[in-house]
């Protein structure tokens, strides 16, 4: 997917994945009160930063596509067009989901 929006340094530009809606005997829980996604799919990455002890530069842990776990309180939400995202840093991202 491409879009207009590239991050800079090393974040990460994230889809958040809804979960399903769930009913519990017939009540539907307002969108007020679900909780905040923390899986999503990564859109774009930003660049690689070279690091000082060797450790593995962004682009070495991620590939855009990659379904991740990010920090439920990290990140900035933008919207773009009619979909909305998240840029989180590359500290923010917990796990990549492997299925």
């Amino acid at each position: 997917m491409k879009i207009g929006v590239k991050p800079v340094d090393e974040r990460v530009l994230i889809e958040a994945i809804e979960e399903a809606e769930r009913k519990v005997g017939g009540i539907i829980i307002p969108d007020t009160a679900k909780e905040r996604p923390q899986m999503g799919k990564v859109i774009a990455l930003g660049d690689d930063v070279p690091k000082k002890d060797g450790g593995k530069v962004l682009s070495e842990i991620l590939r855009v596509g990659d379904k991740v776990i990010y920090a439920k309180y990290g990140g900035t939400e933008i919207k773009h067009g009619d979909k909305e995202y998240l840029i989180v840093s590359r500290n923010d991202v917990l796990a990549v989901v492997k299925e």
